[in-house]
């Protein structure tokens, strides 16, 4: 929702996120809480996460969150369960993105950690870039390495390796899942691709065949990063997840017919 143009009611925010509680997704990203002059669409995210209905599934609620300010007012709803920030391994999407330098957020996120271990929450490091960049920096998997090394030192358990702008191509993602989760065992690595809806299939297969079991996505794509480029390049699409799970065999635990439902939502809300 964050990069959508028109301003979305807060109650049909609200009743979409409760059709998705249905699906019995493991995590649902629920809202942001950034500055609202940056994103306004995410303002009333205070508002939404206290109105999701938490008893229809065991789905755990994250936002995201930018800076030690934003944590805790995330912290102050008690029904988030998992707090998101985005560490760029690119220098410049850092600075476009929270206004720091890598080692400036690195600091933050050990102060977020703390924050969030105190509170009994969770927190989860998006490796944004981490399979390249649109601004013509130098790229490497050393590079990924480096800053998995340094978070799990401290004691970040959970990342997201994430092509933010889809610039990642199959033989990037192979490599990085095969050369990254099996030095941090301690660290519970995912994908959070954005990607064009005719190559969802190979890029999940080439980190599934790597060992990733755990993928966001979005119903049709829908959203991207604002503050990455000005193109947006789509969210890997929850639709195509299941068809990969499906062509692969693998046992679908979601409710399907709850997932129709909530598309046919999205449908009225995304205009697709």
């Amino acid at each position: 929702m964050q990069g959508w143009g028109e301003f979305i009611p807060t109650q049909k925010k609200i009743d979409y996120i409760n059709r998705l509680m249905e699906v019995r997704f493991d995590v649902l990203d629920c809202g942001s809480f950034v500055n609202p002059k940056t994103m306004p669409q995410m303002a009333d995210s205070g508002t939404v996460v206290d109105e999701i209905d938490k008893s229809l599934s065991n789905t755990k609620l994250s936002v995201v969150v930018a800076n030690l300010r934003g944590a805790e007012k995330a912290l102050s709803h008690e029904q988030v369960d998992i707090l998101g920030f985005p560490f760029s391994i690119s220098e410049t999407f850092q600075h476009r993105n929270t206004n720091k330098s890598r080692e400036e957020a690195f600091t933050e996120v050990v102060k977020i950690l703390e924050l969030t271990k105190s509170e009994g929450r969770q927190l989860n490091l998006y490796f944004s870039m981490a399979f390249g960049n649109p601004y013509g920096e130098s790229w490497k998997w050393e590079d990924v390495d480096f800053w998995a090394k340094r978070f799990e030192e401290i004691g970040i358990r959970d990342v997201l390796l994430s092509d933010t702008t889809g610039v990642g191509d199959v033989e990037r993602i192979a490599l990085l899942f095969n050369k990254i989760p099996s030095k941090y065992p301690g660290i519970n690595f995912g994908a959070h691709f954005h990607n064009r809806y005719e190559d969802s299939y190979v890029k999940l297969k080439a980190a599934y065949d790597e060992g990733c079991r755990r993928f966001d996505s979005a119903i049709k794509g829908i959203g991207g990063c604002p503050m990455a480029k000005d193109d947006l390049v789509g969210n890997m699409p929850t639709e195509k997840v299941f068809t990969f799970m499906q062509s692969e065999k693998l046992d679908v635990h979601q409710n399907l017919l709850h997932f129709e439902s909530a598309y046919n939502m999205a449908k009225d809300i995304f205009h697709f």
